[in-house]
């Protein structure tokens, strides 16, 4: 149970304890709700009086016709959501993906479904994949923000969908699919895999798709490399998650919240296990970081002599969400580690220098841009303040020896605080610029 008391509900929280429920107290209820939310999801556990309802199943003739979509297709893609991860779908789709010889993408919360390193994942040309694809079959995902909603520019206006989902009024939110499988999706992959067993039908990796595909991922995959490789000071986000990567076991549980931070950190930080990455979600909501990561480390704690490495990742924004959290880490001795990547600002910050000059013009309230926060902001010691772990960070030696040293550590948590440049961003995204190329020119058109 995570909460906060007061009067009258200390008494519940005793009266849960006496009962032999633990009680984790929060500082937050928001950070408390967040964290009851993710131990459903890691464990599968539902607390409810209702009968167990049965496992739902596609109808077969929607299946055949499924299948034929994905035969006829010559761009096919596979994207796997969150819903695949929390209907346990995993093994099914290792095999269905194996299999047929489909790409997939995964979403933020589908990775690790099936491994981010696994020879069909194509998660590293992602714009691509979604703008070229001509069917995609969606598992557990929903047309949201998140995938564009399904639509132009991002999607292929002809694109065929065919929707998995276990919600009837999910059914052709924004584009209407072309076949719909409505049920359990463990059991719907089980009913596609079946089929193509059957059939003995295989796309092939011979395909101008396949090799479109690959040319694109070996092409962003050097960009990232040599942001990755630069050596100045401060660090780029680029250069801070490629060392991360290399430190991190790969069984590890990642949180993330952030802008750049998480976009960024999604991409370069595999996740090799399912239900092992937890992020802001469908909603983008920040704070969700720390109450997730208490969450996680209080179920690897409860079921394991010391479990899974809990790894937190920030963004300094984001941390200020629900930073106080850190205490009631340091009170449980829940080892989680903290990585916030510190750019001083919300997308981007000033360095000290530009700061002071910007308070000798005048009243900060007026003059300081909306998205910037303090310069260089001690959040390590927020951490020692309660006796864990801190950690000032700015070059490449200080983050790996102090990230092995909090890996290290069981006892206590940690929090690395990197001091990036402020002005880090993005890699160049190439769908932006033939958009704005596009519209540039139908303005000289006009002109």
């Amino acid at each position: 149970m995570f909460g906060i008391v007061g009067v009258p509900i200390i008494e519940v929280a005793m009266a849960a304890q006496a009962a032999g429920i633990r009680y984790v107290g929060m500082r937050n209820e928001q950070a408390a709700c967040y964290a009851a939310s993710a131990v459903g999801y890691l464990t599968g556990r539902v607390l409810s009086c209702c009968p167990t309802p049965p496992v739902s199943v596609a109808d077969q003739g929607a299946i055949t016709e499924a299948i034929s979509v994905l035969k006829e297709a010559k761009r096919p893609l596979v994207i796997i959501g969150k819903g695949a991860a929390y209907g346990r779908a995993e093994t099914a789709l290792r095999e269905f993906v194996e299999m047929s010889g489909l790409p997939f993408l995964p979403t933020p919360m589908g990775k690790g479904v099936l491994p981010d390193d696994h020879p069909n994942c194509v998660a590293a040309a992602r714009s691509r994949a979604l703008l070229q694809a001509d069917v995609v079959l969606l598992l557990g995902a929903r047309l949201n923000w998140m995938l564009h909603f399904g639509l132009p520019p991002r999607f292929n206006p002809d694109v065929k969908i065919i929707q998995v989902d276990l919600c009837a009024e999910e059914m052709g939110n924004n584009v209407r699919p072309a076949v719909a499988l409505l049920g359990d999706i463990n059991a719907i992959v089980t009913q596609l895999l079946e089929r193509v067993h059957e059939d003995g039908w295989k796309y092939s990796s011979d395909t101008e798709w396949w090799s479109a595909l690959k040319d694109k991922i070996a092409a962003n995959a050097k960009i990232s490399k040599a942001l990755a490789l630069q050596s100045t000071v401060p660090m780029n986000y680029y250069t801070v998650f490629h060392h991360v990567s290399q430190l991190l076991p790969p069984d590890c549980i990642i949180v993330s919240e952030g802008a750049n931070t998480m976009d960024i950190g999604r991409t370069m930080l595999n996740n090799y296990l399912p239900r092992h990455r937890l992020d802001a979600g469908t909603f983008g909501t920040m704070g969700v970081g720390l109450g997730f990561a208490i969450a996680a480390a209080t179920v690897e704690k409860s079921e394991n002599s010391k479990g899974q490495r809990i790894v937190c990742v920030e963004g300094d924004s984001a941390f200020g969400f629900s930073g106080m959290e850190v205490e009631t880490m340091c009170r449980y001795n829940l080892p989680v580690v903290i990585i916030v990547v510190n750019n001083n600002g919300i997308y981007s910050g000033v360095d000290p220098e530009t700061w002071k000059e910007m308070a000798k013009m005048g009243d900060l309230t007026s003059i300081a841009p909306p998205v910037t926060l303090l310069p260089e902001a001690r959040y390590d010691e927020v951490m020692t303040a309660f006796g864990g772990r801190g950690f000032l960070v700015r070059t490449v030696e200080e983050l790996r020896s102090a990230l092995q040293i909090s890996l290290d550590d069981w006892e206590r948590p940690s929090l690395l605080n990197v001091l990036i440049d402020p002005s880090s961003d993005r890699k160049q995204q190439v769908y932006i610029y033939v958009l704005v190329r596009k519209v540039h020119n139908v303005a000289l058109q006009l002109y």
